[in-house]
């Protein structure tokens, strides 16, 4: 065969071309904005200064000098990359530190660095559940759990959003030879909080296991930051617990952390954890940085629990629904796609980036803006949007 196939006008490149077509035509269609420095409160994009209410920044860390003095540090140390697996001497002394000062912020006895909150849960999921066993899980759960349980091969029974009643009545009801309830413990898209002792007298009552998702409550939750489990104050040899360092923390991986026979279990067969390569010495460096200011400077949390408790004083009668959440994540439903695009299209124009949040990450018909709030946020600049807000939001 002489010359090259053009693949740009094939079948296949223009059924999804189709399909891309129909998202812009519903106001689904997502693309990319590339920041020109470090992300925080303050970024800046295609030249201009903007007040970013997007991240999940909570505690102002991710551009922190000492965060970046301390990255760079461990990389004059141990270098740039891991160069392997843990399992195959890519595991430096640093992580061990990590993981040790990890499980002694939240409480339990053992964790294990995961370079992603994704893999940590397609790990923790899969390791634990397989063709025989039962994994329940809240409708509205994050991604990564739903991609976990349907990995596992177990069967799967998926609740109303925090219908315990109902998670009771089916816990109650199976055989299975293992059973795993799954949740987020703040949902990420609502802001809403889970009733963990609720949760844990069930699971121990029908012998389930319980994996927590905290990654938008760990920093910002509990005594010292130490998330959920410290917010609800409970404890149990049940509780899976799994915490992002990409969010409060300020830099990048997840953690698990349980039980050490749990923790053991997993590094021999979760295979997100098993095969690939560990992630960078230097960012367990900056992590092991981030934990000591999470648990030693409260006035962050402090800060943020002030802004949040002004913002919500400040919408509480907008047109828009606020819904009730105690986290920094404050979602204000506009109901319609292109509705919520247009508010957020209007707030970047007077200088506010606050993503519109559409189907399918949320259900059809609550499409909304997802407002983050953080603690490099100032009083003002919170009053601030809140004025753009009841300008738009008519």
């Amino acid at each position: 065969m002489s010359g090259e196939i053009d693949h740009r006008d094939g079948p296949l490149a223009a059924a999804l071309a189709a399909e891309l077509g129909e998202l812009r035509a519903a106001g689904l269609y997502r693309s990319r904005a590339s920041l020109e420095g470090s992300q925080g409160a303050h970024v800046e994009l295609a030249g201009r200064r903007y007040v970013s209410f997007a991240s999940n920044d909570y505690l102002g860390l991710a551009g922190d000098p000492r965060l970046i003095a301390a990255a760079q540090a461990g990389a004059t140390r141990y270098g740039v990359g891991a160069g392997a697996s843990h399992l195959l001497y890519g595991h430096a002394s640093v992580h061990a530190a990590l993981e040790h000062a990890l499980a002694e912020l939240v409480g339990l006895p053992r964790a294990l660095f995961f370079s992603t909150g994704y893999m940590a849960n397609l790990g923790v999921v899969t390791a634990l559940c397989g063709r025989d066993d039962e994994v329940f899980a809240d409708k509205l759960n994050h991604a990564s759990l739903n991609d976990a349980m349907l990995l596992s091969r177990a069967r799967v029974h998926r609740y109303p959003h925090l219908d315990l009643d109902r998670l009771e009545h089916a816990l109650a009801r199976s055989r299975a030879r293992r059973k795993l309830v799954v949740t987020d413990a703040v949902f990420s898209m609502d802001g809403d909080l889970v009733t963990v002792p609720q949760l844990v007298w069930l699971c121990e009552r029908y012998g389930a296991f319980l994996l927590l998702d905290d990654a938008h409550g760990f920093g910002v939750l509990g005594e010292g930051g130490a998330g959920i489990l410290s917010h609800w104050r409970v404890r149990s040899d049940r509780v899976v617990y799994m915490g992002t360092l990409g969010k409060a923390a300020g830099v990048h991986g997840a953690f698990v952390a349980a039980e050490p026979a749990v923790i053991d279990y997993l590094v021999n067969r979760a295979r997100t954890y098993m095969f690939t390569t560990a992630s960078p010495p230097m960012l367990a460096c900056a992590l092991l940085e981030s934990v000591r200011i999470i648990r030693s400077e409260g006035w962050r949390r402090e800060h943020l629990r002030g802004l949040i408790a002004h913002f919500t004083s400040r919408l509480v009668t907008s047109p828009g629904k606020l819904l009730p959440s105690v986290t920094p994540i404050q979602p204000l439903v506009l109901a319609d796609a292109e509705h919520a695009l247009g508010v957020s299209q209007y707030l970047l124009e007077q200088g506010f980036i606050v993503p519109a949040i559409r189907p399918p990450t949320v259900p059809r018909g609550t499409a909304r803006l997802r407002i983050s709030l953080s603690a490099a946020h100032s009083l003002v600049e919170v009053e601030r949007l809140a004025d753009a807000l009841d300008i738009c939001v008519p």
